[in-house]
């Protein structure tokens, strides 16, 4: 068996069929038409609501001997169109065994059912009592049926199936959902990828939030995808409303929704990340002892299929995802993106006030160069200095003009400074760093490494010595981006006593910055000027014949790239051809990277983040915002001597 797994990606789906009432035959029909609808757009795992075969809404009909057996007759009809096609569906039905009735989910592949659920909770939350017709899975004494022809197990015990893919699933039929110990949670606790939830629930108000919000807490809880498919129309409105809602869930984030109150049928696709999945669940130890304690019984939904369908499995994944996929990660949502930088800045706030509190200090010194990281810096010390109700005298800004100084950013930094109340000092390193490379030997002329350097240890030694004389804490300025591309002076702005940026990549630097911009009149056209300004160390003069200025995108790439791969690396370890593959589809429209310009960057950014450990390994003190972060006591504990051979051998193979 070929284990067909595009960068992680399984591609499932969630159907909602028109039916008629009690027509097991014209159900199958759009069933039938679904399936190759969905085959067509490359799914591999596609669900449809419960009792989908004969309409949830028989109500005493599923007693009828001519039901039951029609619906069966249904199945034959279904297995056979479904001969041949890879895809893995899920299809709800009503069973007689036992003489009893069971509520059933039948799992189909190429013309075989590879197993069958029966629904355990049978109350009255669907809107019927529907312990007038269904028995409960808890009933079933374990035993093969026949169904539609085949020979099937009919048992209580948990089961989780196999996909052609490799990716495993489960089944929690509707109201299990809502069991005080829902039967999904123990399948999940096993090592289900993706649990599937065929549903026959009416329409109440505010029920359709409590779903969403289950879904949220289950996919969440067990860091698994989630499928859901609730009937639609065509049930009969005798006493309720089905509107027909399917969702898709990844780890707690809505992949893919229906619209609910269609006359039409839908099919909602979405691609769940896998390695996501697994890799959460295994930092979070999620999986434990549970196969051990608990028998489960796995289904393997590839017996029948062939070298040719197996085939076609490879090719399912089209080129375009079908998920959500932002060029910024880092980002919050927009529909409560205030709140969010309001947390971030008050995380990064509050951290400075309790190293201040703790080592009895009411001073705070900055370097103050008017670009984005010093201005932020500047931010939080105020606010800060705000909830410690202390004089924002006590933060001593400090601009220290040297040779790739501009006029902008310096006028910028002394406008900051007087706009925000704080103390201030220009502090000029020109004749220091010319006396310092007459000692040591260096030509003015060399602009080389030495000669930026330089510059980057003298303002440091200037902050440090000032914080000395003002009994105060230098607060360091750098960000999490430039500390995952070395992209810092080791012991110079490397250095400080707490970095409240440490925590925060560049482009969320850019729009925490934009935010107090929005909501501060008095600052908002400086902070705009400062976010508009191309971001640079400043370390060199400016170009004789062009004018310009030295820019850090022009030499170690887009930061809007560089934190893309930070996320996705860092995040969830994911390879380089799978960070490749993410880009390539993040970024196929506007801002447009090209493949080979991806690659570079990509390559850049390995190279960069292995050489550059020793600069992490002894950062000093800052806050984590968010789910990332690069601090050596416990988000990133890597070898400073750590070799990147793999993954630049992947890079070269892109």
């Amino acid at each position: 068996m070929k284990k067909n797994m595009k960068n992680g990606m399984f591609r499932v789906a969630s159907a909602i069929p028109s039916v008629h009432v009690a027509d097991p035959m014209y159900n199958a029909e759009q069933i039938c038409a679904l399936v190759d609808k969905a085959a067509k757009q490359g799914v591999s795992l596609l669900v449809f609501p419960e009792l989908c075969l004969t309409g949830c809404s028989c109500q005493d009909l599923f007693r009828q001997q001519q039901l039951l057996i029609g619906a069966q007759e249904a199945m034959l009809g279904i297995l056979d169109h479904s001969e041949g096609n890879p895809l893995s569906f899920i299809v709800g039905v009503p069973v007689s065994a036992e003489g009893k009735v069971y509520n059933l989910a039948v799992v189909i592949t190429n013309g075989y059912i590879d197993g069958i659920v029966a629904k355990t909770l049978i109350g009255n939350r669907s809107g019927y009592d529907q312990r007038r017709w269904f028995a409960s899975a808890s009933d079933i004494r374990e035993h093969d049926i026949l169904f539609s022809g085949q020979t099937v197990q009919l048992t209580a015990q948990p089961q989780i199936f196999r996909h052609p893919n490799g990716n495993t699933f489960a089944i929690e039929i509707g109201d299990d959902m809502w069991a005080p110990t829902p039967v999904g949670n123990k399948l999940c606790s096993i090592g289900a990828d993706v649990l599937v939830i065929p549903a026959a629930c009416h329409e109440l108000v505010e029920r359709h939030r409590n779903i969403k919000n289950m879904l949220t807490h289950h996919s969440a809880t067990w860091h698994v995808g989630c499928v859901y498919s609730n009937v639609g129309f065509g049930e009969s409105t005798q006493d309720f409303v089905y509107g027909g809602s399917a969702f898709i869930y990844e780890n707690g984030e809505l992949l893919a929704e229906s619209q609910r109150f269609q006359l039409d049928e839908q099919l909602v696709v979405a691609d769940i990340d896998l390695e996501i999945l697994r890799q959460e669940r295994d930092s979070h130890q999620i999986i434990g002892n549970e196969p051990a304690r608990c028998p489960v019984i796995v289904r393997d939904c590839y017996t029948h299929i062939g070298v040719e369908s197996e085939d076609m499995l490879a090719e399912s994944l089209g080129p375009v995802l079908r998920r959500p996929l932002k060029t910024n990660p880092f980002l919050p949502k927009e529909d409560d993106r205030d709140n969010t930088f309001e947390e971030i800045l008050n995380i990064q706030a509050m951290g400075l006030v309790q190293r201040m509190r703790h080592i009895h200090c009411s001073k705070a010194v900055i370097g103050i160069s008017g670009g984005l990281d010093s201005t932020l810096a500047l931010l939080v010390a105020v606010r800060a200095f705000d909830m410690m109700q202390l004089d924002r005298n006590g933060i001593i800004g400090i601009t220290m003009p040297g040779f790739g100084t501009s006029g902008r950013t310096h006028n910028n930094a002394l406008e900051l400074m007087e706009k925000l109340g704080v103390s201030q000092r220009e502090i000029s390193i020109a004749k220091a760093v010319e006396q310092h490379f007459a000692d040591i030997g260096q030509d003015m002329a060399k602009h080389d490494v030495t000669y930026e350097n330089a510059q980057a240890r003298e303002r440091t030694q200037i902050l440090m010595d000032v914080a000395n004389m003002e009994g105060a804490i230098v607060v360091g300025t750098g960000d999490m981006s430039e500390l995952a591309l070395g992209w810092a002076t080791y012991n110079g702005d490397h250095m400080s006593m707490y970095g409240v940026n440490a925590g925060v990549p560049k482009t969320l630097v850019r729009h925490l910055v934009k935010h107090i911009a929005a909501h501060d009149t008095a600052l908002e056209a400086l902070l705009t000027d400062i976010v508009d300004t191309p971001i640079s160390p400043e370390l060199l003069p400016s170009n004789e014949k062009t004018g310009k200025g030295q820019e850090t995108e022009d030499l170690v790439g887009p930061y809007e790239l560089h934190d893309f791969f930070l996320f996705y690396v860092m995040r969830y370890g994911f390879s380089p051809r799978k960070v490749f593959f993410l880009a390539q589809q993040a970024f196929a429209q506007e801002p447009h990277y090209d493949d080979a310009t991806l690659k570079k960057w990509l390559t850049v950014f390995y190279r960069r983040f292995f050489s550059q450990q020793f600069k992490r390994s002894c950062l000093p003190d800052g806050p984590k915002v968010g789910s990332v972060g690069l601090s050596p006591r416990g988000d990133w504990m890597m070898p400073s001597d750590a070799t990147a051979t793999l993954w630049m051998k992947e890079c070269e193979s892109l």
